[in-house]
């Protein structure tokens, strides 16, 4: 596990909670090798029979999830590269929503694109006041298409829209639970991690047929999402290679 290059991490304690971590320095936003492990460490801990409930969250103090990594956008050269570095955060979300366990997110800072994606595919949110999110997509000549259903279903039309038009501007947290997408929203992440530990041991120790029965309902509705993501993979995966996005991302990269 090498912090230089990033990392996903998974632990279970006694009583079935599974914590699993991803760190990458930039700003934790997530180049592809980390996406695949990120989606294969939920699917474990799903089949996973001492796990009773999962946490997820990131490393660090600051931004929760920049998402995607810029440099591997940068060198995509065709559309086969394309859509396989998006559909990375497809798998991810895709992840999180067959997995029978219920997961609980921790935001601790901001979340932009796919980790605004991943905010809204875990099923319970805690976030602190410091967990404004961003939409960033059309900035860079794409949009919120793998992300955009999880973000959809979890906030509703409208403010998925607002944060997909409006690219550029920070929503703060406030905003976004009163939207749908956090529960709980502290103003230390003391305070969060209070909460976030008080409901994982709640859910641990709840009947976990119980638990999988409501996981199910929640996700009603969506057994069409593996055709969904792959196919708003393809649209990004188009759109990234045109000369828009190329020099809007060095642009950025170069602030």
């Amino acid at each position: 596990m090498s912090e230089n290059n990033g990392y996903v991490s998974h632990t279970v304690n006694e009583i079935g909670i599974s914590t699993i971590t991803f760190f990458h320095p930039q700003s934790n936003s997530l180049p592809s090798n980390l996406l695949d492990e990120l989606a294969t460490t939920i699917e474990h801990a799903g089949q996973d029979d001492n796990v009773k409930v999962i946490k997820l969250q990131s490393g660090g103090d600051r931004t929760f999830c920049a998402g995607a990594s810029f440099d591997e956008l940068q060198a995509i050269q065709n559309i086969e590269e394309g859509i396989a570095f998006f559909s990375g955060f497809a798998k991810v979300i895709n992840a999180a929503r067959k997995c029978p366990k219920i997961i609980i997110g921790r935001v601790q800072g901001k979340a932009v694109g796919g980790g605004v994606g991943m905010a809204s595919a875990v099923d319970y949110c805690f976030a602190t006041k410091y967990a404004s999110v961003k939409l960033s997509e059309l900035a860079i000549g794409i949009g919120p298409f793998v992300v955009g259903p999880a973000v959809e279903r979890k906030m509703g039309l409208s403010a998925m829209s607002t944060l997909a038009i409006n690219a550029t501007e920070w929503f703060s947290a406030d905003w976004a639970q009163e939207k749908g997408l956090y529960s709980s929203v502290s103003e230390t992440t003391e305070e969060m991690d209070a909460e976030v530990d008080a409901l994982c041991e709640k859910i641990a120790t709840s009947h976990d047929k119980a638990t999988k029965e409501l996981k199910k309902i929640f996700w009603e509705g969506t057994e069409h999402w593996d055709d969904l993501l792959s196919e708003r993979a393809k649209i990004s995966g188009e759109l990234i290679l045109s000369n828009f996005s190329k020099e809007a991302i060095a642009k950025i990269k170069g602030k």
